[in-house]
């Protein structure tokens, strides 16, 4: 079956091309997708423009769009065995947590439709200072929404914008990445049997350059939504800038996990671990920079590298496994670069920093949790993103020196304060340039609660109120309800 979704048909791509999808786990053949480009895109975008220009959707009522999201998200509960071992097949992560991946994707859709009934078509009366004056500020969709997504979480990701766009009234064309599509496809396949009008959701396969950038300088395109890497974002930005279209960027981040001496020991040695090691590194907010306090560093490091030694990796079906493989043998490589550059630079390697010699992960694309200690805020592995299994760690000696050297980065996106001192929690959390402070906690989000970074994190929020607001355009209306001449140039 074709596996691009255009105007509410499927079909394969222009040019013909078709693509491998293969398991980071261990090498075998997921299946054979079709392979879009710039042709493809064109067609998504006309599609998406006629769908909102002419069909129903971005006239719907709020309620009927809620309960839209509503009927997905029962959809996505339904089918979320099948969901969940084909997000396993395409990225390499454990089932355990593509199961609770589907759970979060389908409260997310739950969310923004019960948001979009709550608020309602109404919006907000300004009083105008005068009796015959009736001023209303209302909310009307953006338009024609570009969504490219990642591989790390490919449907939660999507779902991330999928279900905003569509709570506001606006059409869309999807470009998942190309190493993990096969949850995007299964998605537009209940969009359509949810009855959701033809044209509002269209899916373009294929690689960034190819099927990608042609959505983000495109003339019909109102908003561009980019998860991804910080070098993309930028590109994205500047093509987007040629037609002055909004932009919603979410970047990454090198997030600080400061760890003072009065911390439960034990809790935060374990979520040090889950911070950085969790889907092998490959998440956004993982928190890949250990700050300890100077006292406690022996004592914690040591522990740490004790655990993360015994960190067992395996496929996404081993019910040993506690991590999985990376994306692919091009990222595999650049994480190996990225490890021996910092060991060049003078970071102490206490463990991992090899492929693993276990002949049963010889076909896959595994890399050991690795820690590297003595770390210095000029390294390269300090500043920089691995997006792998790579904890850092430093020291510091004061509470105000573990904030300079948190927010000595160019990103901004999330991090933690461990300690039982509730004021310089507050004191810390306060301080510090992030878009998510856990204190005592790490990873944890809700839906209901913003998600997006500061600085060179990105642009604008996802999730919570706001993530609905990218979504949409404001309008002021002004009506007189009694009209007459004014003569000012009489």
């Amino acid at each position: 079956m074709p596996e691009l979704f255009l105007g509410g048909r499927w079909q394969a791509a222009a040019g013909g091309a078709t693509r491998e999808i293969r398991c980071p786990a261990d090498g075998s053949l997921v299946a054979v997708v079709d392979e879009g480009g710039a042709e493809d895109a064109r067609a998504a975008v006309a599609a998406a423009r006629r769908a909102f220009d002419t069909g129903p959707w971005p006239h719907t009522t709020a309620a009927r769009r809620g309960a839209e999201l509503l009927r997905i998200a029962s959809l996505l509960e339904r089918d979320k065995a099948d969901l969940a071992r084909a997000e396993s097949l395409d990225t390499g992560k454990r089932l355990v947590e593509s199961e609770l991946d589907i759970d979060d994707v389908a409260a997310c859709f739950r969310y923004f439709g019960e948001l979009v009934i709550e608020e309602g078509d109404g919006g907000r009366d300004v009083d105008a200072g005068s009796t015959t004056v009736e001023s209303r500020v209302v909310h009307e969709p953006v338009g024609v929404c570009a969504l490219i997504t990642p591989w790390n979480y490919p449907l939660l990701q999507t779902a991330w914008k999928v279900a905003p766009a569509l709570a506001a009234g606006n059409t869309f064309v999807l470009k998942p990445s190309e190493l993990t599509p096969h949850t995007a496809i299964h998605l537009m396949r209940l969009l359509a049997e949810s009855g959701l009008p033809d044209g509002v959701a269209n899916l373009v396969l294929g690689p960034g350059p190819e099927a990608g950038a042609p959505l983000t300088d495109h003339p019909d395109v109102d908003l561009v939504s980019f998860t991804g890497g910080l070098a993309t974002g930028r590109r994205i930005m500047a093509a987007a800038a040629t037609t002055v279209k909004r932009v919603a960027l979410e970047l990454g981040g090198k997030n600080p996990n400061i760890v003072f001496a009065d911390a439960d020991f034990e809790t935060a040695v374990d979520h040090a671990l889950t911070a950085v090691f969790l889907h092998s590194g490959q998440v956004c907010s993982a928190g890949t920079r250990l700050l300890v306090e100077d006292s406690l560093h022996d004592r914690f490091v040591d522990e740490v590298v004790r655990r993360a030694r015994e960190i067992r990796l395996g496929g996404p079906f081993d019910p040993a496994a506690r991590t999985g493989p990376l994306i692919s043998a091009a990222h595999l490589a650049e994480v190996e670069a990225y490890v021996a550059a910092g060991l060049a630079e003078g970071a102490v390697l206490r463990c991992g920093g090899a492929r693993p010699d276990d002949p049963a992960l010889a076909n896959g694309h595994y890399y050991p949790p690795t820690v590297l200690d003595d770390c210095t805020p000029g390294m390269s592995v300090v500043r920089e993103e691995s997006f792998g299994p790579v904890l850092t760690v430093e020291r510091f000696t004061a509470e105000d020196e573990a904030v300079r050297l948190a927010d000595d980065t160019v990103y901004g996106l999330a991090g933690a304060v461990w300690t039982t001192d509730p004021a310089r929690a507050d004191r810390v959390a306060a301080r510090l340039r992030l878009g998510t402070v856990w204190i005592n906690d790490f990873h944890p989000y809700l839906p209901q609660a913003e998600w997006g970074g500061f600085k060179q994190s990105g642009t604008g929020r996802e999730l919570g109120p706001s993530g609905l607001a990218e979504y949409r355009e404001t309008k002021h209306v002004w009506r007189n309800t009694a009209p007459k001449p004014q003569y000012w140039f009489d």
